[in-house]
Order: structure tokens, then sequence, then C-alpha cells
């Protein structure tokens, strides 16, 4: 039987992100962002949502690019501070004792130390209740090569990302693997 629990943000998995952008000064700031994931195969683009009220929304609108840096469970406490203080008041990367690096593609750093990181230009804003969501275009995929499979791609559980539970306020990390997508489905075709 299902229970209600009203309309709360509250959906499982929700990845937490590092959003990582210059101010006007050009300082480097780092934000964690619970809202967002991919929103485009094609361009391919994620989504982010801020409020407006944050450091790192006026830096965004003003260099048009971000990067989303993934942390592993080791960072939990790290991508947790960056949520918690504010980019305007100190500076995060030195705080946390963490190396940004200028992105190649974009006017935006990222964080050296995370295992994955991905440069977006910005190409869209949605402004929705108290945040705005901004939609960048993927322009490159950074990730650690000893995060990668015997296919040259990412493998999550190298990466180990860290995943947020809205409603316990809570940090986990991923599962092991149960089916090969794309394919587990068929079995079930009559």
């Amino acid at each position: 039987m299902f229970q209600s629990l009203g309309a709360r943000p509250l959906v499982f998995p929700t990845p937490i992100f590092l959003v990582g952008s210059y101010d006007r000064e050009g300082k480097p700031n780092i934000m964690t962002v619970a809202w967002g994931g991919i929103c485009s195969s094609q361009p391919p683009s994620i989504a982010v949502s801020i409020r407006k009220n944050r450091w790192t929304y006026n830096a965004i609108m003003e260099r048009r690019a971000f990067t989303v840096c993934v942390p592993s469970t080791r960072f939990a406490s790290h991508a947790d501070y960056a949520g918690i203080f504010s980019g305007e008041e100190e500076n995060k990367f030195e705080a946390l004792g963490l190396t940004p690096v200028a992105g190649e593609h974009v006017d935006a750093p990222y964080v050296a130390e995370f295992p994955m990181a991905v440069e977006l230009r910005l190409t869209h804003t949605l402004d929705i209740g108290l945040h705005t969501q901004f939609i960048g275009e993927i322009m490159d995929v950074k990730i650690d090569s000893s995060c990668l499979d015997a296919d040259g791609l990412p493998d999550i559980n190298k990466v180990d990302p860290v995943i947020f539970a809205p409603g316990a306020r809570a940090y986990h990390a991923v599962g092991g693997f149960i089916a090969k997508a794309f394919s587990a489905g068929k079995s079930l075709r009559r």
C-alpha cells in the first residue's frame, strides 16, 4: 500500500554535483547542488538548479559557463562543506585543500582531486519557483584514467559517486551491478 508524502522535492537517486564557476574577480568557487542531471542527449546537456541568492548564480550568469564535478565518496564531507558555506565569504578551494583547474573549453574551474568533471557552456535558463535551472551544453567530459573500464568508459564503481537522500538528508554510495541496460527488459517481451 502506498502512503502519500505530499508534494515534496523527493526522488531517488539524487546525485551530488559540485558546480564550479569563477566570480567577477576571477576567484574560483564550488557549490554543492543536488537538483541536477542529464537533460538532453542531443545536444548533450546537463541541468542544475540554483537559487538566485547563491554566489554561484551571478557567476554563471556573468561567465555563461560552469562545470559539474562528481565527488567520490571519500570527498562526501568536502561536498557537504561546499554546500553549507558561501564562496562570497571564503575561498572554498583553499578551505578544503582542493585544487582548481581551469577548464579547457569553458571559462570555469573544476576540481582536480575529483574523479569526474564536465565542462558546460550555458545555453538556457529557466526560472522555477525558488530556483533557476541552468542548462549547459556538455563541451567535454573529463575522467581520471583510473576510473575507466576495459572499454575506456567511466566505471561507476570506480568513480564511486555520492548520492543524496533528500528526505533523510543523508549521503549514500552506489550499490552493485544489477543487469545490463537496454538488454534485461528484452526477456519480458511476449
